[in-house]
C-alpha cells in the first residue's frame, strides 16, 4: 500500500486503514502479508491463524482489492477474497450437507454484519482421509476449506470493516468457535493488524 493520498487511491487507504486498525478476536493472530501485485491497482492482504491454546484450529486469507476504474468481473471497484480452512471432525467431514453448510457460513457472517455485497461466488471442498498398513491407527482426518470472493458495497472507507468482521466470523465458524453476541467488541490480546516483518 502506497503513501500516496491522490483522490483516486484516498478511497482504497482508507479502506485499508479502517481494516488495519480493526480489533482482532484474541483467538485469531492477524498479520499484514504482501498483497497480490497484477490483478488490481490496490490490494490488502491478511492472514490469520485461529488459535486456542496451544492448538492451531484453522487459518485463513483475506485480499482487498481496489480497481478504481472498476472490473467488469466484479461488478464494481472493489472485491474480497478469502479462504478459510480448518480440520473438522471424521463425522462432520462425511456429512454430505457440509459443503451446503460451509457456503452458510459466508452468507449468514456476510448478513449478520449487514456488509451490503454483490455478485458472491466460491467454492467449498470437503476431505476426508484415511490410513491404511502401517498407518493404520492413525485417526481419520477430515478437513473443509471455503474459497470465495464477492463485491462489496464500498461508499466510505469505514464501510469495508463490516466485511472483515463477516471474515473473522467465518473463520470462527469454520474453526468451531462460537460467535461473540451482537454488539460484545472483541478485545484484542495483540496489536490489531500487526505488519509481517
Amino acid at each position: 500500500m502506497g503513501a500516496t493520498r491522490h483522490p483516486v487511491s484516498r478511497l482504497f487507504d482508507d479502506a485499508a486503514a479502517a481494516v488495519l486498525s480493526m480489533p482482532w478476536r484474541p483467538e485469531l493472530v492477524v498479520e499484514e502479508i504482501p498483497a497480490p501485485q497484477r490483478i488490481a491497482p490496490y490490494a490488502l492482504a491478511l492472514e490469520a491463524d485461529v488459535e486456542s491454546g496451544d492448538a492451531d484450529l484453522g487459518r485463513g486469507r483475506l485480499v482487498l482489492l481496489y480497481d478504481p476504474d472498476g472490473n467488469p468481473a466484479w461488478d464494481g471497484t472493489f472485491r474480497c477474497v478469502t479462504y478459510a480452512r480448518a480440520e473438522v471432525d471424521a463425522e462432520m467431514g462425511a456429512d454430505p450437507l457440509l459443503r451446503e453448510v460451509g457456503w452458510s457460513w459466508l452468507v449468514d457472517a456476510l448478513e449478520r454484519h449487514q456488509a451490503s455485497h454483490t455478485a458472491a461466488s466460491g467454492t467449498v471442498t470437503a476431505v476426508s482421509s484415511e490410513s491404511f498398513g502401517s498407518m493404520a491407527g492413525d485417526p481419520h482426518r477430515a478437513e473443509v476449506e471455503i474459497r470465495a470472493s464477492w463485491t462489496p458495497i464500498v461508499a466510505a472507507g469505514s464501510d469495508i470493516v463490516a466485511h472483515a468482521q463477516a471474515w473473522q466470523d467465518l473463520l470462527c465458524m469454520v474453526s468451531g468457535l462460537p460467535l461473540l453476541p451482537p454488539g460484545v467488541v472483541p478485545l484484542p490480546a495483540r496489536r490489531p493488524g500487526r505488519r509481517r516483518r
